[in-house]
């Protein structure tokens, strides 16, 4: 049997892993089929973790017993090919220790937590509230000052590094503060496809927490995982300045109803990308290759009829 310190390195030598799209039914209800079947095609493809119910798979969006019902299913069905990473961020430190809790309790891995937003807090109660979940498990610290509003400096970060259930970060400020942390030994993950190969290869990240690989999953191992490639690079660099037209996962959520591997259904307040944007996708989808993008099916140019958007659910 692994011990915490072994299960912790075996985190932090991951090189990709994919934030998962959640994808729904008609009634906005979680689509599992749909579900088992876009981690299917990301392990197949080489992914070595699956973020479950992070910001791509709208954890936002979800019930704590639909979040904690996902983690479970996805080690129940998958645990035993891939690492699972659950999200168990909140502004809420009680709801925060909650989610974490039943998601060690289910067999996830580590656990992925966004600072306090909103009502944010002190430089000494961001410690407070991560010493609070790290208490309970391995834990990944996700800083988004985009969405947050709020920066995890440094100062902080390297205080909770001591702690022996700190795994690493999830940092989205940028290459300098990447390498800041990787000369000091801690380990980083970009969540920035962008500069992921950049970061993996120049500024010492072990690799990347990546949307575009939900796309795209092979093209994204052969980026974090079989050395330097900017030509690879360059040529899918399109589509990572695609996805973030609009606010993660509004793209990628059109774009994988296009590829037909999931129902054009979303979870208001995300909608669709406009039908100007769909074409683009189309284009980048054949100037790639459709042999390198998920699914069997033609990329089509939806309409807007076609989309389903659910209020409630």
């Amino acid at each position: 049997m692994n011990t915490r310190k072994q299960q912790i390195d075996e985190i932090r030598s991951l090189r990709l892993i994919t934030a998962v799209k959640t994808p729904y039914l008609p009634n906005g209800d979680i689509d599992l089929e749909a579900y088992d079947n876009l981690v299917k095609i990301q392990i197949e493809n080489g992914v070595e973790g699956i973020l479950v119910a992070g910001t791509t798979g709208e954890g936002q969006l979800m019930s704590i017993n639909d979040k904690v019902m996902l983690i479970a299913h996805t080690v129940n069905s998958f645990g035993d090919k891939v690492k699972v990473i659950g999200n168990a961020g909140s502004n809420s430190t009680s709801q925060a220790i909650t989610i974490t809790e039943h998601g060690f309790a289910v067999g996830m891995d580590a656990a992925l937590h966004i600072n306090p937003y909103y009502g944010k807090t002190s430089m000494e109660g961001l410690v407070e509230h991560y010493n609070s979940v790290l208490s309970i498990g391995p834990v990944i610290i996700y800083n988004i000052p985009s969405r947050t509003a709020q920066d995890i400096p440094p100062s902080v970060v390297e205080v909770l590094a001591q702690n022996p259930n700190f795994v690493g970060v999830k940092e989205c400020v940028g290459n300098e503060r990447v390498k800041m942390y990787t000369d000091k030994g801690i380990v980083v993950w970009t969540a920035n496809d962008e500069e992921s190969h950049e970061d993996r290869w120049e500024y010492g990240a072990v690799g990347n927490m990546s949307v575009a690989s939900n796309l795209i999953p092979g093209l994204m191992v052969k980026l974090m995982v079989d050395g330097k490639n900017h030509l690879l690079n360059s040529k899918v660099m399109p589509l990572f300045d695609w996805l973030c037209l609009e606010p993660c996962p509004i793209a990628l959520n059109t774009a994988l109803a296009q590829l037909g591997v999931v129902k054009p259904v979303f979870r208001l307040p995300s909608v669709p990308l406009s039908r100007e944007r769909r074409v683009e996708f189309v284009k980048l989808v054949k100037e790639i290759g459709r042999e390198n993008f998920v699914g069997e099916k033609d990329v089509e140019v939806l309409d807007d009829k076609d989309f389903i958007l659910v209020g409630r659910y």
